[in-house]
This record gives C-alpha cells, structure tokens and sequence, in this order.
C-alpha cells in the first residue's frame, strides 16, 4: 500500500511533535520555517535540492 502525503505535512507533523513532546518553543519553529523560505530563495536552494533528491535515490535504491 502506498500512502502519498505532501511533504508540508509531515513536516507539520514533527513540527506539533517536537513542541508539544519536546519542548520546542513555536516561535523556534517559525522561526526556523521563515529560515527555510528564505534559504529557498538563495543560489544554495540548488545545491540542497540536488543533494536531497540524491540522498532519496539512495534510500530507495532505484538508481535511475
């Protein structure tokens, strides 16, 4: 069986997680998502991109 979730709510998934079991204050965690729109914007987001869907590869094991 093959479940497909957008990727924002996972993340809000372990968002709610690290505030509520963890601790984490929400303004970290706004903080840290403003960062990563932010990062999105930069000559970096390529680099990131390509290193997540490489990493991704390798997990799966297709390599395509």
């Amino acid at each position: 069986m093959t479940v497909s979730l957008p990727l924002v709510v996972v993340l809000g998934f372990f968002a709610w997680g690290a505030v509520r079991f963890l601790g984490v204050r929400v303004w970290i965690v706004v903080l840290i998502t403003l960062f990563g729109f932010w990062l999105s914007r930069t000559f970096l987001a390529l680099a990131i991109e390509s290193g997540t869907r490489s990493g991704v590869t390798v997990i799966n094991g297709s390599y395509t």
